[in-house]
């Protein structure tokens, strides 16, 4: 068995184990209101942190290139309410149109 199948199955049992855990020790109690206000954050930051290391990370060094016209315009749409999709669309738009002309 590899490294990599090992890994996998070490997450899911960690993943497992934690789903696990927050309903023993919980037991019913609705979490405290700080930590609430924790939790709920926690999506958002994890996704923008994903966001960036995806688009701006290669290994260990950070790359620019036009990606970031792309994903600023996609901030600035999201930011002014647009939908999703089509923040997306035009980011995708914005970035092609960045490396077609420089």
């Amino acid at each position: 068995m590899s490294a990599v199948w090992i890994t996998v199955i070490a997450l899911a049992v960690a993943t497992a184990a934690l789903k696990l855990v927050g309903p023993l020790v919980l037991g019913g109690r609705a979490l405290p209101p700080r930590a609430m206000s924790v939790v709920e954050l926690l999506a958002a930051a994890l996704l923008a942190a994903l966001v960036i290391v995806e688009t701006f990370g290669d290994g260990r060094s950070l790359v620019i290139d036009e990606r970031v016209p792309g994903v600023l315009f996609a901030a600035i749409a999201l930011r002014r309410g647009v939908p999703v999709v089509v923040a997306v669309l035009g980011a995708a738009v914005v970035a092609a149109l960045w490396r077609a002309v420089f």
